[in-house]
């Protein structure tokens, strides 16, 4: 009788398991995944418990293999469905999270960013304290590691802007961030990190780079630091100012070991207001300016044609000024720079020469019979600041006119040099009388480039030449004449 009330409890214990641990489902479970899993738990701890007392009555004959069979399928599709719980909980709860970046330049003058990621998946330790979770599966997972996590930096295009292009880390276990180092192919001030990990997740954040305000400096940087200038001319070197400090936001610009003879500006390339002075901010940690030196007309002592003058630009942090103590006759050395631990950039201005070539002659007009030579000086000056070369002359002449010059090419004129050029044109036996325009050009070289003086013209009249003879006898005939009437005028005066 025992034994028969003790089989009906078991079956009847079956019965309500089977209804209280069947596959229920619930819809808010997909969308509310952890507390799906916590239901599928708690589904397959009883299919576990049930099956294994099913298991103790079938070895003691109690229940038949069908009772069995039936407990170890309900125990097996609630195992599945707690696996399947798990493991969408665990890939669902999967997040790399960028904590830092940070953009710095190297003493090569590289810009570089270092990138920190962190796992953010909260680990398999709220897991353990929401589920009380022991399983192998969930151990063999490694809920609190996120592994293969590929990461590179994006521009704007999307175009890939790190060197290397991409890095890849092999795993980021929870509460141990790790950090990546790039350099930055193109200078930017955000930039989109594009991160995939896992099973094939992604994600792309927009970040504005933070900038390392352990440098506390502002770093210089210019495309042109090297220009070459001719004397009497000026050079614009376009800068970008770009902050890294946590402390200081107020600069002064400085330019040391310039010549006096050179003069010096900052300009904002927008308002084109001089300056002299710049304030940094929270949302303008990058700023551009142009410096504009101004190279004397003449060359002097320290400022010498082909010599490379070499410079500095410098900000300086306001608070540093009264204790650096910037004169004008002190040059500055990289290493003394360096010690100062301010912003520097060094720039380079090469004065070059103008070659000026200037033709003068006091007359230009002249007056010849046919068949006569005439002689045009003309004298050639250099009023550029750079030696000419090879002085040559171009006439136009009229047709079966014949010129010489003295001396047919100059080879060289110094700076404020002048050389007298003689012109000889003979023109023909039977040439029209009239006036004749003859144009000259001038060119010369200066430092391997053409230099053209003003074109000048030359101007000749030809006059028909007198008959001497016919003039005489016109001449005689009038004395004559007058020689007649005079003695005329006498006989009547004696009558």
């Amino acid at each position: 009788m025992k034994k028969l009330l003790l089989l009906l409890l078991i079956l009847f214990l079956g019965d309500v398991f089977a209804q209280t641990s069947g596959s229920y489902y619930n819809p808010k479970d997909d969308k509310y995944r952890l507390l799906g899993l916590k239901r599928a738990k708690e589904q397959y701890d009883l299919a576990k418990i049930e099956y294994e007392r099913n298991e103790s009555m079938f070895n003691k004959q109690i229940i038949s293999q069908r009772d069995l069979e039936k407990a170890k399928s309900a125990y097996s599709d609630a195992e599945v469905n707690y696996h399947q719980a798990l493991l969408a909980v665990l890939f669902e709860q999967q997040y790399v999270t960028v904590v830092e970046a940070v953009k710095y330049q190297t003493r090569d003058g590289k810009k570089r960013v270092r990138l920190k990621l962190a796992n953010a998946s909260s680990g398999g330790q709220e897991f353990k304290k929401l589920l009380n979770i022991e399983d192998e599966i969930f151990k063999s997972l490694q809920p609190e590691v996120v592994n293969d996590v590929y990461v590179s930096l994006l521009n704007e295009s999307n175009a890939i802007i790190s060197q290397p292009y991409e890095a890849k880390i092999e795993q980021i276990r929870y509460g141990s961030p790790q950090t990546l180092d790039f350099e930055l192919l193109q200078d930017l001030d955000a930039i989109t990190v594009n991160i995939v990990y896992g099973n094939g997740t992604q994600r792309a954040p927009k970040i504005f780079l933070q900038k390392d305000h352990s440098v506390n400096k502002v770093v210089l940087q210019s495309d042109q630091f090297s220009q070459e200038v001719d004397l009497g001319g000026s050079a614009s070197f376009s800068m970008t100012l770009e902050l890294f400090s946590g402390t200081n936001n107020t600069y002064k610009l400085e330019v040391v070991n310039l010549p006096k003879q050179i003069n010096k500006i900052f300009v904002d390339p927008s308002t084109l207001a001089r300056l002299s002075q710049f304030k940094f901010n929270e949302s303008a940690q990058t700023r551009k300016t142009n410096l504009q030196v101004f190279l004397p007309d003449r060359s002097t002592g320290e400022v010498q044609i082909d010599k490379p003058i070499s410079f500095y630009a410098l900000a300086i942090p306001y608070e540093k000024l009264s204790s650096i103590g910037m004169t004008e006759d002190k040059i500055w050395t990289k290493e003394e720079l360096d010690k100062l631990d301010i912003g520097y950039l060094k720039l380079e201005i090469i004065p070059r020469g103008r070659g000026e070539l200037k033709v003068n002659a006091s007359q230009l007009f002249f007056t010849a019979l046919p068949g006569n030579k005439i002689e045009v000086p003309v004298d050639i000056k250099n009023e550029g600041t750079r030696r000419l070369d090879n002085v040559e002359f171009e006439l136009d002449l009229p047709l079966n006119w014949t010129n010489s010059i003295n001396p047919k090419v100059i080879e060289s004129i110094d700076t404020r040099e002048e050389k007298r050029v003689v012109f000889t044109f003979t023109t023909p036996e039977n040439v029209p009388v009239g006036k004749y325009d003859i144009r000259l050009r001038t060119t010369s070289l200066a430092d391997n480039k053409l230099v053209k003086a003003e074109d000048k013209t030359i101007t000749i009249e030809l006059k028909q030449s007198d008959n001497i003879i016919g003039t005489i006898l016109i001449v005689l005939l009038i004395i004559g004449l007058v020689a007649g009437i005079v003695i005329f005028g006498i006989k009547l005066t004696r009558k």
